[in-house]
């Protein structure tokens, strides 16, 4: 598979990070991923409540051009280290009073993050990681969790 990549960018920063996909440990979830990625996407970016340093943004619909349920295990874990990125889908109904799909995209950006919701641990696909000025992106990430939602935008580096 060729080298792919990411990038997240903080609209009111003007400032954006690049992400080096994990490829050969979680390939069809980076693929895919890339696929829906074909055009950047927009969207609110939320700290995470559980999960500690981490924040989450959903795959809008526009990106939403896949059957989430064919993306394999791969390179699971519960404890993200600082500036990975993961990939999780839950299907509608899934938790209770969350009739809804969530499409996931998360980031650590700090040490002691780990995957548990209100359902308890939750194995995610870790699918990349902030691979340039972690200590940028971390100040930026704690401004989410600070300030409140912040504007991102998500796509691949071609």
């Amino acid at each position: 598979m060729a080298k792919l990549g990411f990038f997240i960018e903080f609209v009111e920063l003007q400032t954006s990070w690049p992400i080096t996909a994990y490829s050969d440990l979680a390939p069809r979830t980076c693929k895919t991923l890339w696929n829906a990625l074909e055009n950047p996407v927009s969207e609110t970016a939320f700290h995470a409540m559980f999960a500690g340093p981490e924040i989450m943004v959903g795959l809008p619909e526009v990106a939403q051009n896949f059957n989430p349920a064919a993306i394999p295990n791969e390179n699971q874990t519960c404890f993200p280290a600082p500036g990975e990125c993961l990939w999780y889908f839950q299907g509608k109904g899934a938790m209770h009073g969350l009739p809804d799909e969530l499409w996931e995209i998360g980031i650590f950006y700090d040490t002691g993050g780990r995957t548990f919701g209100p359902l308890g641990w939750t194995p995610v696909n870790i699918f990349g990681r902030v691979s340039e000025n972690l200590d940028g992106f971390t100040e930026a990430c704690r401004s989410i969790r600070l300030e409140g939602a912040k504007s991102i935008r998500f796509g691949r580096l071609d």
